[in-house]
């Protein structure tokens, strides 16, 4: 469910679209259907600030809850988060990424506050999604910030039923398939090549393990593949087709605030950052997950974050792109589910990094030179 990040993207450039053509009344329904939850008390004032003003960073969590007819997927008891993402917004709104946390990463957990004012205890050597049994959005927050030293300055929580309903509204996604997938799970069976899903059916594709010919059954593995899916549906959500259509647009708007628990404030406030969002062409968003190794205790089950993890979060913090070292592993959202290079991109300025504080104490920044985004970066 890690694709949750680009039908957030797809809708607030949605929204960004829809400002203009005056929805007053959309808008007091879309409010209505929010869940918003301020957690800033649970985190309390020791919190990393960024080191760039306008700088945005945005952590999405998936929510596998079964409850709920419609988040009956399979027979698994959920309740979980199988997804951290933290999206990245350029201060001057030149270029954005996605990053990606593997729920498998062992890490230290500090302590932190449940909604009710109950202290969950630090735990050394947890799994990273743990923390979201243990103590919901504002405890995988704490947990992040602690760890990446990057504010997280909005979150998102997207269900089950939600993802479902945004991939629709987009018509689906076309998806390129390297194996044939059989999963008697969630019972689909996907041949190879490149085809659209959608429904039941995307949400099997972008969350299966074990049923991938030829894969290893790991969560890196299956992260490489949504992080492709989420490419393809960003593109999509800016192909001309959909952008002209309001009707399309309304219903992909609608699902997707129908689903979300978040701490903005209102859609205005998301629509305020489309706006900014829309200058930002396809080839200047990618996609990465944080860089790993087996864990030595365990390391056919469980990971751990290399040492160059901390030159990934610096640059985070200092609001510089992606350099060459992480980009050569990136997926791009310019590119085409058959590895092509879209023609849909929109204009985007080309300008530098425009941050240049150093990084947090202890945590070394990179000292290498951005390289150009590339254009073809998918799995096919």
């Amino acid at each position: 469910m890690r694709t949750v990040v680009a039908v957030i993207v797809s809708s607030l450039l949605a929204l960004g679209v829809l400002t203009g053509v005056g929805v007053t009344v959309a808008y007091r329904h879309w409010n209505g259907n929010l869940d918003v939850e301020d957690v800033d008390a649970q985190l309390g004032p020791d919190r990393p600030e960024n080191a760039v003003k306008g700088q945005v960073n945005i952590l999405v969590l998936g929510d596998d809850t079964r409850q709920g007819k419609r988040n009956k997927v399979d027979t698994a008891s959920g309740g979980g988060s199988d997804t951290t993402i933290l999206i990245h917004l350029s201060a001057d709104r030149t270029f954005a990424y996605g990053i990606s946390i593997p729920r498998d990463v062992i890490v230290d957990r500090p302590a932190c506050t449940k909604k009710d004012g109950t202290v969950v205890p630090a735990q050394p050597d947890a799994l990273w999604n743990a923390a979201y049994t243990a103590g919901g959005q504002a405890c995988t927050i704490k947990q992040f910030e602690k760890l990446t030293g990057v504010r997280a300055d909005k979150y998102v929580v997207v269900k089950f039923s939600g993802f479902k309903d945004m991939v629709d509204a987009l018509g689906g996604v076309e998806v390129c398939i390297p194996e044939r997938i059989v999963d008697p799970e969630t019972k689909i069976t996907l041949d190879a090549g490149t085809r659209r899903i959608e429904g039941d059916e995307a949400l099997a594709y972008v969350r299966v393990r074990k049923g991938v010919t030829g894969g290893d059954g790991s969560d890196p593995q299956r992260i490489k593949r949504q992080q492709a899916f989420m490419a393809s549906m960003i593109n999509g959500a800016f192909r001309a087709d959909m952008l002209a259509r309001p009707d399309k647009l309304l219903s992909l708007v609608n699902a997707t605030t129908r689903s979300l628990t978040t701490n903005f404030e209102n859609v205005a406030q998301m629509a305020d950052l489309a706006g900014s969002l829309r200058s930002i062409g396809l080839d200047n968003i990618s996609f990465v997950t944080t860089p790993w190794e087996p864990w030595p205790q365990d390391p056919g089950n469980r990971i751990q974050w290399t040492s160059s993890v901390a030159k990934l979060w610096s640059l985070v913090r200092r609001d510089q792109p992606l350099t060459r070292e992480f980009e050569d592993e990136a997926i791009n959202a310019a590119t085409n589910p058959d590895g092509t290079a879209s023609t849909s991109t929109s204009p985007s300025a080309s300008g530098s990094a425009s941050g240049s504080a150093s990084g947090s104490p202890g945590q070394d920044a990179s000292s290498e030179a951005p390289t150009e985004r590339p254009r073809s970066a998918g799995l096919c």
